[in-house]
Parts: structure tokens; sequence; C-alpha cells
């Protein structure tokens, strides 16, 4: 195997606006495109400057194969912040944390240095998705 990397990763949303208005607004990400059927969205937002990283916000439980059930569980898991989540880098993570923080974002944890050899912060966006930033090394 070679030249394997990762090109997208998918999280839930909840609103359309709300999410637009966190991952721009807020992160500072790019919109690269916004997919409507009905009044669904699928959105790509990824970081300026890297074009071939992208994150797709898509609706939540809108596979065919979910059962109204499992639509239940997921709800349930994304108001507690407890079913999707991103890990990102910042070069400084306190100067991001600072930033994020002014724009309103829900703070989960402050800058901390981890035991496993990382400082580290989180957030939740507006669908409770955890957005862990680590600095980079």
């Amino acid at each position: 195997m070679t030249d394997i990397s990762i090109a997208q990763a998918y999280l839930p949303h909840t609103g359309k606006d709300e999410a637009i208005a966190f991952y721009r607004d807020v992160l500072g990400f790019e919109v690269r495109s916004e997919v409507g059927y009905n009044d669904l969205y699928w959105i790509t937002v990824g970081p300026v400057g890297q074009p071939n990283v992208s994150i797709v916000l898509t609706p939540p439980a809108v596979d065919p194969g979910i059962t109204d059930d499992e639509r239940r569980v997921i709800s349930e898991m994304m108001a507690k912040g407890t079913f999707g989540a991103i890990n990102l880098t910042s070069q400084d993570v306190d100067e991001t944390f600072a930033t994020l923080q002014a724009g309103d974002a829900e703070v989960v944890q402050e800058p901390t240095d981890q035991p496993y050899g990382v400082r580290d912060c989180a957030f939740r966006d507006p669908a409770g998705n955890t957005i862990r930033i680590a600095q980079a090394k």
C-alpha cells in the first residue's frame, strides 16, 4: 500500500445555518459545497489551504436501513454529545481556544496538558459533536 490519505470525515448536523456559522465563522473553515434534497442538506467544509481534506456535515440518520428505534438512539446520543467526534490540530491550542471561546463555542475542556503527551482542548458544535483540538507537534 502506498499513498493513502484521509479525504473526508462525516459528522451529523442538526441545522444548516447553525452548522455553517460554526464551521465557517467560528472554526474558520471554508464552505466548499452545499447539496440540498427536500429539507435535507449535505455541507462540505474544510480548512483553508487544505483542499484535499474535508468534513461532510450530513443530516443525521437518513440512511434507508436505519430503523425508527435507531434514529431515536442517534438523536439521544447527539443530544448528549456522544455520537460524533473529530480530532483537529492547531499550532497554538491556547490561542485557538481563546478564539473559539470568544465565538461562543460550547466549551467541553479548557486547554490541558494530557498525561499521554499532548496539550488539547475540546468543544461541541451546534449538533453536539465533540471537536477536540490538540497542539500540533
